[in-house]
This record gives C-alpha cells, structure tokens and sequence, in this order.
C-alpha cells in the first residue's frame, strides 16, 4: 500500500502525525500512537494492521472544550 493511502486512511479515522523518527513517523489519536515506517510503500499486511490499531482505538471526544463552558455573560 501506498503510505500516502495510508496516511489518508489514519487522517479519515480521526489520528494526526505526532512526530518524525528517523527510520518511523508516530501517528497518535490524543491517547495510543502507532509507528508508521518511513517508506513510500508499506507493506500490505503491516498496513492493514496499523489501520486495524487506529479503527479499534478512535479519538476521544472532548467534552465542554468551549471556552465558556456552556454559560453566559
């Protein structure tokens, strides 16, 4: 697979790129991260796994993250 298929995939499930390692990117929802390795075609089994990971862990949702939590002035 493609890792910008990939990329796509994980940006769709809600996970963001946390940072850059020489050899692997981690890609996180807020809580879990997974590795994601540095090439332009990641194999296909590892590809389903990594978006198995991000499907079965999706973002949590925030709750009363308005700055005004809700009263009036």
């Amino acid at each position: 697979m493609k890792k910008r298929d990939l990329e796509k995939e994980l940006i769709g499930l809600g996970w963001w790129l946390k940072r850059e390692g020489g050899n692997h990117e981690i890609w996180t929802n807020g809580e879990d991260s997974e590795p994601v390795p540095r090439h332009r075609e990641v194999k296909e089994n590892l590809a389903k796994k990594i978006i198995q990971v991000a499907k079965n862990n999706p973002p949590k949702k925030v709750i009363g993250s308005n700055k005004n939590n809700g009263t009036r002035r």
